[in-house]
């Protein structure tokens, strides 16, 4: 017990000792399903090889939107208390382009019968180009927009921390340590700073209420924060029919609200879909939305006996 609080106090001096700056970075309306994207500690989770393919199409109809797609596996190691995952993104703004390959490390605590801590460590690399040279500019020979990055690759690390119990779960976490610049070189030799990553914190939470036999309320959050900036959080509220039915509604303060629906075509098979309306930006009257949609499978690697169905987060 010694070494365990021993483990738990340096975890969480990693975490509130970091040093934070500001920068956006892709939001999901499915963060619930999409877990793994945001919080390393939550490889192997589900006691299953779990694959999660999620696309989202914001802000439809705007030229130059985000588009993002990600997959991720992550799957516990048979008989340990590792998990392991990998989680891929691709990011389009505009005439930016970010990739990302991340590998993922969990060490999973049971703290008795009914809970389970686990330690997160991420691991991966982003490549960024950009095509700023296809810009229209209303002032023409802007130099620091006269060159692109092409396939620049950055390092970059992550923490996090996950608690989980068969109907609640709350993690915080640090996926990008890192901040990482980008600049660009003239034909004088002069360098331009055009961006630089920011560090996150994310809080992330959820429960699951029984109402009756049939129906269930299930609240989740997801709380971000990065200095200069707003801290801006998702509230989402669905109810689950028959264990099998999800629908919800979503508000994202000074942003978005939107609605969401999932069904469990089988214990290990579940869709998703949503849309929201971004009500706080100034593009909402130019776009028509953004849809999200999602697909995740449970590949049962161990003995069905291990296995709880339905797995709730």
């Amino acid at each position: 017990m010694k070494t365990f609080k021993i483990i738990i106090i340096a975890w969480l001096s990693t975490i509130c000792c970091l040093t934070v700056q500001a920068q956006q970075v892709p939001m999901y309306t499915h963060y619930m399903n999409n877990t793994l994207m945001v919080n390393p500690a939550y490889a192997g989770s589900r006691d299953a090889l779990t694959v999660t393919v999620l696309q989202r199409l914001q802000w439809i109809d705007f030229a130059g939107a985000p588009s993002t797609n990600s997959i991720t596996l992550h799957m516990p190691l048979a008989d340990t208390h590792v998990g392991l995952g990998l989680s891929i993104l691709n990011d389009k703004i505009g005439p930016s382009y970010n990739t990302s390959v991340v590998l993922d490390y969990a060490y999973m605590l049971k703290l008795n019968d009914y809970s389970k801590l686990s330690l997160g460590l991420s691991a991966g690399a982003n490549i960024i180009q950009t095509d700023l040279s296809t810009l229209q500019l209303e002032t023409p020979g802007d130099p620091a927009f006269a060159n692109d990055i092409k396939g620049k690759v950055t390092p970059d690390f992550g923490v996090g921390i996950y608690y989980s119990r068969e109907k609640f779960y709350a993690g915080i976490s640090v996926p990008n340590i890192l901040q990482n610049s980008y600049s660009i070189v003239d034909q004088n030799d002069v360098s331009t700073t055009i961006g630089k990553e920011r560090r996150h914190y994310f809080l992330i939470a959820g429960s699951l209420i029984d109402l009756n036999e049939d129906l269930a309320f299930k609240p989740t959050g997801l709380l971000k924060y990065t200095a200069a900036a707003p801290i801006q959080a998702d509230v989402t509220g669905s109810f689950v029919i028959k264990k099998r039915f999800m629908v919800g509604v979503m508000y994202r303060t000074g942003d978005a609200v939107g609605g969401l629906a999932g069904f469990d075509i089988t214990d290990q098979l579940h869709i998703g879909y949503s849309y929201d309306w971004s009500f706080g930006l100034k593009t909402s009257m130019y776009n028509q939305g953004s849809h999200e949609f999602v697909l995740r499978y449970d590949f049962i690697c161990f003995d069905k006996k291990r296995i709880h169905s339905p797995r709730n987060f």
